[in-house]
């Protein structure tokens, strides 16, 4: 099992998000969380990430223990072992797309000269060789989302985490990303978690997650 979250529980301020999620995700498995605004998905999204940590329940990823690590080693374990794709890209903007999909494997550790060569590989998978030394201003938004996958996968996480991947994207361009995470899948058994409005790629993928109130039901 890739993911297993158990009884995860959330609140802001008395106000309780998650009411007890219970969620196993295997490898190579792309689930999708749908549900309405407000029902906790990106707040679910965020637990799962590690980037906020619930009030109680249990998460393991990849066979680690998420509850027992330290500030500092959980950072190190999120840029590790998760990788991240935003609806905005995030890429910084002063660099070139070669060098945003470098950065998590300098924070790893690894040389330049071993970074720069799978990012290159990357780049080539994703059709985008071409592109390396433009920087996200000089690129379209299927291009920039494409970067942002490379830099995603640079560190052969265990899991990526996807919040409204194609939200920004036309209609061309958000299939063509689909296409892609399941060409992940089906090729390096890469796992996803997924939460998206699109309902065709919910329909697509191996599961539907449907979070209602805090809850799935």
């Amino acid at each position: 099992m890739m993911l297993k979250a158990n009884n995860i529980q959330k609140s802001y301020e008395e106000l309780p998000i998650l009411k007890g999620i219970n969620l196993e995700v295997g490898k190579g498995e792309i689930a999708s969380i749908v549900g309405a605004s407000g029902a906790g998905k990106s707040t679910l999204l965020h637990i799962l990430g590690t980037l906020d940590r619930p009030d109680s329940g249990d998460l393991v990823i990849n066979g680690i223990s998420i509850n027992n690590l330290n500030e500092k080693a959980l950072s190190a374990f999120r840029n590790e072992h998760i990788g991240f794709i935003f609806q905005f890209h995030h890429l910084l903007p002063e660099f070139t797309a070669l060098e945003n999909i470098c950065i998590p494997a300098f924070i790893k550790g690894l040389s330049k000269n071993e970074a720069e060569m799978k990012a290159h590989e990357l780049l080539e998978m994703l059709g985008l060789r071409h592109r390396a030394n433009h920087k996200p201003t000089e690129l379209s938004g299927g291009e920039q989302q494409r970067v942002s996958v490379a830099r995603a996968l640079i560190n052969n996480p265990a899991i990526i985490l996807a919040d409204e991947p194609s939200g920004n994207l036309d209609t061309e361009n958000a299939t063509s990303l689909h296409n892609l995470f399941f060409n992940l899948r089906d090729t390096i058994k890469q796992t996803f978690i997924i939460v998206t409005h699109n309902e065709g790629l919910a329909n697509i993928s191996d599961r539907i997650i449907n979070i209602k109130d805090g809850l799935i039901i």
